[in-house]
């Protein structure tokens, strides 16, 4: 009782904190373009904490710990990998920004008609979604193991949570987002210092013993999808609204900056709280539980609450930002609602129903949503190094091509359960069929780019 007491707590000074940050009355250019009244744009660190606080959400501090729990720290370094994600992502805004493109979707459209623009907009489409349904999903978790003979409490807090964060995310759109996130990420930092403090000084805590461990089921599979992930780097940020939107809020040199400070401290925070899946695989491995009920038993109840609260803290903090996103999407650039106060509302709240009703429809697979977008989002990584990096013209049918080969491979991995994929895959694991997945997308991608490229380079918009 004591331990819902402090989260139920700490979940309410967390989002009524950030909804009073975010009190100030909402303008049209601010809800879309995150410009402070005055008009300025946001400063260097305002876009570090942000990007931070988004990137650490809930969903990641979850799978890296529950990777570290099953892996050991092969399984929590794969998690980490994606955060160079912030050094490709940052590379590729600076590259977009200099030939005078406001976005990506900008850029592929340019280079490719409307097609480029509305294929990459069906994917982070997908992925925004996969942002809602699956921090509202770790919401779900964290009051079900809190209050497991509560009827319905799993329900009920997807949609408290859910509904207070719209109520705020609504009001004053993405810059209330930014205004919050740094509130968030202060929070956030102070809670998660308290449990990982209380951990590593514990009497059980052994530095070398986590850092050489296997988790409860080997490393391999770990170290397989660091693989999985060094190849999915290089494309996915730029499937990610969020942190690209980010990338052309302010000037070039504090863009540049907001992307390598916020990687190397987002990559400390998901790498320590993998720890925590890492401590509770060598200590408890023992007990019957899952990864949260584990933790209940190996802390003392404040730390447990910490830790609860921390995840809560970064579900909503990624909730606003994703419905920021989503209006952005939905008004500025697919125009399907009015760019104005009430257009950007209605996608907020058409995209928190809709992963709402995902979360609710019962899949708890937390990685497979990472997994499948991130093979999605492939179909960028040969148009990006050829096309962008190199600077050669690409033909519209080597893209269709390999957003064809993208599509198809994360569709499989989606249902590798099923028999016509079972068929199609090797009989291994699900992160060895993940990675041939990759390597026979890519092979298509580069294949197809290749072939249909120019030296002619498309001109700078200007």
């Amino acid at each position: 009782m004591m331990m819902i007491t402090l989260v139920i707590i700490g979940a309410v000074i967390a989002i009524f904190g950030t909804a009073y940050a975010a009190r100030q009355t909402a303008t049209v250019d601010g809800f879309y373009t995150g410009a402070q009244s005055d008009g300025a744009a946001p400063d260097l660190w305002t876009l570090v904490l942000s990007q931070v606080t988004t990137w650490i959400f809930a969903r990641s501090l979850l799978n890296s710990a529950i990777l570290g729990y099953y892996y050991g720290v092969a399984g929590s370094l794969a998690y980490t990998a994606y955060y160079l994600s912030f050094l490709t992502g940052g590379y590729a805004v600076m590259k977009l920004r200099a030939r005078r493109h406001g976005s990506v979707q900008d850029w592929l459209h340019h280079s490719f008609g409307p097609l480029g623009g509305i294929t990459y907009n069906v994917v982070i489409a997908l992925r925004l979604l996969s942002e809602v349904f699956a921090n509202l999903l770790v919401i779900g978790l964290i009051f079900s193991v809190l209050m497991p003979q509560a009827d319905g409490i799993k329900t009920l807090s997807i949609l408290a949570v859910g509904s207070l964060t719209l109520f705020y995310s609504a009001w004053g759109g993405l810059r209330a987002s930014l205004k919050t996130d740094v509130l968030q990420m202060i929070l956030f930092a102070v809670v998660f210092s308290v449990a990982f403090a209380y951990m590593i000084v514990a009497p059980d805590f052994e530095w070398s013993a986590i850092l050489t461990s296997g988790g409860t089921s080997g490393a391999h599979n770990g170290w397989i999808l660091l693989v999985v992930a060094l190849l999915q780097v290089p494309s996915y940020p730029l499937h990610d609204p969020v942190m690209m939107d980010r990338g052309f809020l302010s000037d070039d040199d504090t863009a540049r900056k907001s992307f390598y400070h916020a990687f190397w401290i987002a990559s400390v925070f998901i790498f320590a709280f993998g720890l925590f899946g890492i401590y509770a695989a060598e200590v408890g491995s023992k007990i019957e539980s899952d990864l949260l009920g584990t933790w209940s038993m190996l802390f003392p109840a404040p730390i447990t609450a910490a830790l609860m609260v921390s995840l809560l803290i970064s579900g909503v903090s990624t909730l606003d930002s994703a419905l920021s996103s989503a209006a952005r999407l939905m008004v500025e650039e697919l125009k399907l609602f009015p760019r104005s106060l009430m257009g950007g509302r209605w996608a907020m709240v058409m995209f928190l129903g809709a992963g709402a009703v995902l979360t609710l429809w019962g899949n708890a697979t937390l990685f497979d949503a990472v997994a499948v977008s991130g093979t999605a989002s492939m179909f960028l990584t040969p148009i990006l190094i050829v096309g962008l990096v190199a600077g050669r013209r690409v033909a519209l049918w080597s893209y269709l091509v390999g957003f064809a080969a993208a599509a198809i491979g994360a569709v499989m991995y989606f249902a590798r359960g099923s028999d016509w994929a079972a068929a199609l895959l090797p009989d291994a694991h699900k992160y060895t069929q993940l990675l041939v997945i990759c390597v026979v997308v890519l092979v298509f991608g580069f294949a197809a780019t290749l072939l249909g490229s120019s030296r002619v380079a498309p001109d700078a918009k200007g």
